[in-house]
């Protein structure tokens, strides 16, 4: 059977300008990109739900699995109704059913659909290469880390995080910066299996997304000027193009996204 899976890229228009004019990728792209690689015959299909309420056709019942990207928009904003869309579709494929995935504002959206809360992080922004995320004994014993390193580092940007869980959530995994960076959110018929950090990342999206985040990054002293800034960006470009290379904190491997297609989808 074919599969037929569907990414809601959670930026809106703004936001996707301001990756294009970074020369970063959509995205929903991005997922898009994962999902044909891990399987060439499925049909994926990517929309748009802070730019307007997409037409579903046959509804989300009729897709196999749902991804959500990240987003530049702020979750805990519930008056925004480019938040609201998403929160309500969120709802919608928990009560049909339907296998949800997604990374850092797709972590927070499924706590909150299913009743937590989310906020500022009080350390500001997590970006770069995250180390030392570890799974605890709910995560060493979940099919999403099935093959990946008990530690492990990630690539990651957000300012926001989870701080209460919802009824039905399971933390799967966290560091010193996040509480929450992996976890298993059961609600109503679903499951969202979701990362605070990005798998769909790789080093050369990390450095084109920089100079975006760097005016608040130098702010919190993680850079200490646009050179500085700069530098490391540059510094990602190259190990992007020289994989071969040794690169302290390259990312480890990332199954999550495969093992949620085997395990989730297509069970």
């Amino acid at each position: 059977m074919t599969l037929r899976l569907l990414v809601f890229d959670a930026y809106d228009s703004q936001g996707r300008e301001a990756l294009h004019g970074a020369g970063c990728t959509e995205a929903g792209e991005l997922y898009a990109r994962l999902l044909r690689g891990l399987r060439p015959d499925a049909t994926v299909e990517i929309r748009f739900p802070a730019d307007g309420e997409p037409d579903l056709g046959e509804g989300l019942g009729g897709y196999d699995g749902i991804c959500w990207t990240g987003s530049s928009l702020t979750i805990h904003q519930e008056g925004d109704v480019r938040v609201r869309r998403q929160i309500a579709l969120c709802g919608a494929a928990f009560e049909r059913g339907v296998p949800q995935f997604g990374s850092c504002f797709a972590a927070q959206l499924a706590a909150t659909t299913a009743g937590g809360r989310c906020a500022p992080s009080p350390r500001g922004r997590e970006f770069g290469v995250s180390s030392d995320i570890v799974q605890n004994p709910a995560g060493a014993a979940h099919p999403m880390f099935e093959g990946k390193a008990q530690r492990f580092d990630a690539l990651t940007s957000h300012e926001d995080e989870i701080v209460a869980l919802p009824r039905g959530a399971t933390v799967l995994a966290s560091n010193a910066w996040s509480e929450a960076q992996a976890l298993d959110v059961r609600h109503g018929a679903g499951s969202f299996w979701a990362v605070q950090y990005h798998p769909e990342y790789d080093l050369r999206e990390i450095a084109r997304l920089c100079p975006l985040r760097a005016e608040q990054l130098i702010a919190q002293g993680q850079f200490a000027d646009p050179g500085d800034a700069r530098a490391w960006a540059a510094e990602m470009e190259r190990a992007h193009a020289t994989p071969d290379e040794p690169t302290p904190g390259r990312p480890d491997e990332r199954p999550e996204l495969a093992n949620w297609l085997r395990y989730q989808v297509e069970a």
